[in-house]
């Protein structure tokens, strides 16, 4: 039965072959030690700060240590950054397989890029995108390892 739903949206074109996914999110912060002891204490959040980067990454799900990826499917962590501008707010971060292809697919479909292809120490590539309704859409694209 399960297949035969996926072959229907698929044939409908209600699934693609290949989807990108949501990886993280964001939420930036004014006081970082405030937010995080938020977090912490009505969540049960782990957050750190990475030792490369001025970034706390938050384990919200189980997760294997090895990896970093969360143990169950579809669930997702995420970081948490010094708010740059005041009027920024929590954003959610799609991983990609070319960030350069995803940037020139969002000009061409009436977005815009708010905030160019950076490199991100050893771990990869970022961007951030606005959609056609203004809405802030974080990019990124891992390094191979």
């Amino acid at each position: 039965m399960e297949d035969l739903y996926y072959k229907t949206t698929y044939i409908l074109g209600m699934i693609s072959p290949h989807m990108d996914s949501v990886s993280h999110f964001e939420i930036p912060a004014d006081d970082i030690e405030r937010a995080r002891e938020f977090y912490q204490s009505i969540f049960g959040w782990q957050i750190s700060k990475l030792p490369d980067m001025d970034y706390y990454w938050i384990n919200a799900t189980d997760t294997d240590h090895e990896t970093g990826i969360p143990k169950e499917p579809g669930a997702i962590n995420g970081g948490m950054l010094r708010k740059m501008d005041p009027r920024a707010i929590p954003t959610i971060v799609i991983t990609v397989e070319s960030l350069d292809e995803r940037l020139k697919q969002v000009v061409e479909a009436g977005g815009s890029v708010t905030v160019p292809k950076m490199e991100i120490g050893k771990h990869g590539f970022y961007a951030l995108v606005s959609d056609t309704e203004g809405n802030n859409i974080g990019l990124w694209q891992n390094k191979p390892k």
